[in-house]
C-alpha cells in the first residue's frame, strides 16, 4: 500500500510542485535543461504583481469563494432535511423517495449539465414557467451581474453601473472591493442550484446512516423528559451528528473549491470571466496557455486554501469539554 500511494499519489505531488517552479511548455522533460527554472515567480505572478494573471486568479477565487458560501450550507442543510424525513417510522414509500433523492447523485454530471443549459436558456422551460406568475427570467447564462449589486442597486444603495466611494477606490489582488462584494453572478448561482441539487442525495445517505446510528433508548428518554421536536433536533439529534456534520461539511468544502465539470459545460468562465474558478483557470493555463508552471501554482495555492479551510473547519467543530469549576 505504500509502494502503491508513493508511485501514485506522493510521486506526481511532488512532480507537480517541481513543475509549479518552471515555465515549462509541457513540450520536453522537466527535469532537463529544457525547461527554465524561475523559483516563485509564477506564485508572485499571481499573488503580488499587477497584471491580468493576477486579476484573472483573484476573479477565480472572488467567484469560487460565493459558491462555497452558497453551496455547502445549502447543501448540508438539504441533505439533513431530507435524512430526516425518510427516517420517519411511519412514512409510507420511503425506499422510494430514497432512491428519488438519491437519483441526482448518481446521474452524470455532464449530462446534467447539458440538460440546465437548456432549461435556463432565454427561452427555457424555467424562464416560461415564470411568465405564467408574470416574472420575467433573465438570460440566465448570458448575465454577469452580481446578485448582491443587482439587489442593492435596486434598493438605490448604491449605483451598480457606475460604483464610485470607499468601495470602489480600494481593491484587493487587482479587484475593488465593489467587485469583492458583488456576489455571484446570475450566472454563477445556476451553476449553484445545478452542485446542490445533484449532491444533496449523497450527503442524505451519509446523514441517513448516523441518524439510524443515534441509540434508540436516547431518543425514548429524550421523549419521556417531554421535549418536544425541535428541542429533540438541537439537543439530542445534531450533538449526536456532530462527527458526520464534520465529515459531510469537509467533503463539501473540499469539492466546492475543486469544482471543474459544470463550469466546463455551462460556461468556461463566461459571461465576462463569472464562472471562472481556479480549477478552471489552472486547466486553461496549463492546457489552453501551454504554461504548466502557472497551472500547477494555481493548483498548490488551491491546495493550501483547502487545507487552511478544512482546519479551521474543524477547530470550529471540536468538542468542547466543560471546564472544571473553581471551588472557593
Amino acid at each position: 500500500m505504500v509502494i502503491i500511494l508513493g508511485l501514485f499519489m506522493v510521486l506526481p505531488i511532488l512532480m507537480a510542485l517541481w513543475v509549479s517552479l518552471l515555465h515549462w511548455d509541457g513540450q520536453s522533460n522537466p527535469f532537463s535543461t529544457d525547461a527554465q527554472f524561475v523559483g516563485l515567480d509564477n506564485y508572485r505572478d499571481l499573488l503580488t504583481q499587477d497584471g491580468l494573471d493576477r486579476t484573472l486568479f483573484a476573479t477565480s477565487l472572488r467567484n469560487n469563494a460565493y459558491y462555497v458560501l452558497l453551496t455547502v450550507p445549502l447543501q448540508t442543510g438539504l441533505a439533513l432535511t431530507l435524512a430526516l424525513i425518510v427516517n420517519q417510522k411511519l412514512l409510507r414509500g420511503r425506499g422510494a423517495l430514497r432512491t428519488a433523492f438519491f437519483f441526482p447523485s448518481v446521474t452524470s454530471s455532464i449530462a446534467v449539465s447539458t440538460v440546465f443549459l437548456f432549461l435556463f436558456q432565454g427561452s427555457g422551460a424555467v424562464n416560461t414557467a415564470l411568465s405564467w406568475i408574470g416574472v420575467k427570467g433573465p438570460n440566465w447564462f448570458n448575465d454577469p451581474r452580481g446578485v448582491l449589486s443587482l439587489l442593492l442597486g435596486g434598493l438605490g444603495i448604491v449605483d451598480s453601473d457606475n460604483p464610485s466611494g470607499f468601495l470602489a477606490d480600494h481593491s484587493f489582488l487587482g479587484l475593488s472591493w465593489f467587485e469583492w462584494l458583488s456576489g455571484p453572478s446570475v450566472a454563477m448561482c445556476t451553476i449553484i442550484l445545478l452542485a446542490v441539487w445533484t449532491t444533496s442525495g449523497t450527503f442524505m445517505l451519509i446523514f441517513l446512516a448516523a441518524l439510524q446510528d443515534i441509540p434508540r433508548e436516547l431518543e425514548e428518554s429524550a421523549a419521556i423528559e417531554g421535549v418536544n421536536r425541535f428541542q429533540m433536533l438541537r439537543y439530542v439529534t445534531l450533538p449526536a451528528l456532530r462527527p458526520v456534520l464534520f465529515l459531510v461539511l469537509t467533503l463539501g468544502l473540499i469539492a466546492t473549491w475543486q469544482v471543474f465539470d459544470q463550469v466546463y459545460v455551462m460556461g468556461q468562465g463566461a459571461p465576462g470571466n463569472t464562472t471562472l474558478t481556479p480549477a478552471f483557470l489552472s486547466y486553461t493555463s496549463a492546457f489552453d496557455n501551454a504554461d504548466f508552471g502557472q497551472g500547477m501554482a494555481i493548483a498548490f495555492i488551491l491546495l493550501a486554501l483547502i487545507l487552511t479551510m478544512t482546519a479551521l473547519q474543524r477547530f470550529v467543530l471540536r468538542e468542547r469539554t466543560p471546564r472544571p469549576r473553581r471551588t472557593r
